[in-house]
């Protein structure tokens, strides 16, 4: 099956966004999904260390806390929980709003490529009210290239050094805020071409690359 959720129309202006810590703040949510698995399976799991490290795939996470036969199983449960104690809790990152915002009133389009299933991805920007123009759901580091090529992004912002990874994997200019898991060094080392603090930085950036 395709991880693509909605249309691919290349388009000459298109960014492609991470989600979790590049977009939307989803720890509050993360956590109480997790402590809900955690009560209702039995599994041992310290939640304020899962949310320190978000960015891979659920199932990578999974594996820290069942034996890997369980991890299909338990992450199916887990998701299954995930709509009715995730998607509330969770809120935009500062300045997500402006930068989708920046790039649309630049005659650009927006992508969300995410290590998160579409599904999930499309209930929380639902919830929120924020509508990217394209969302595609369970990619991460390289494997995003796979989206970028298709939606034509010319750059991608996201807060892990996969997101980086992703940008160069597609040729796209990458473009990193310190708001995830790893630390301005980190994403500088793996080779992003700006850092920026968060997404309040981006339109200033955005305003001087569209020149």
């Amino acid at each position: 099956m395709s991880p693509m959720t909605t249309n691919t129309r290349p388009g000459p202006l298109t960014v492609g966004f991470d989600l979790d810590l590049t977009l939307l703040d989803t720890r509050p949510g993360i956590k109480a999904a997790f402590e809900a698995f955690s009560e209702r399976y039995g599994v041992a799991i310290d939640a304020d260390l899962v949310v320190t490290r978000l960015g891979p795939p659920l199932e990578q996470e999974m594996a820290h806390w069942v034996p890997a036969e369980h991890v299909p199983e338990m992450t199916a449960r887990y998701r299954a929980l995930y709509a009715d104690h995730a998607i509330a809790p969770t809120v935009p990152m500062p300045g997500a709003r402006d930068a989708l915002d920046a790039v649309r009133e630049a005659g650009g389009r927006t992508v969300v490529v995410t290590a998160k299933n579409g599904p999930d991805a499309e209930r929380h920007f639902a919830h929120l009210g924020i509508a990217p123009d394209a969302i595609v759901g369970r990619l991460f580091a390289e494997a995003k290239a796979e989206a970028l090529r298709a939606h034509g992004a010319s750059v991608y912002v996201g807060d892990h050094v996969g997101d980086v990874r992703g940008a160069k994997a597609a040729d796209a200019f990458s473009v990193a805020v310190a708001t995830g898991p790893c630390s301005p060094e980190e994403l500088h080392e793996a080779g992003a071409d700006v850092v920026l603090k968060d997404l309040t930085d981006f339109r200033a950036w955005w305003k001087t690359y569209v020149r």
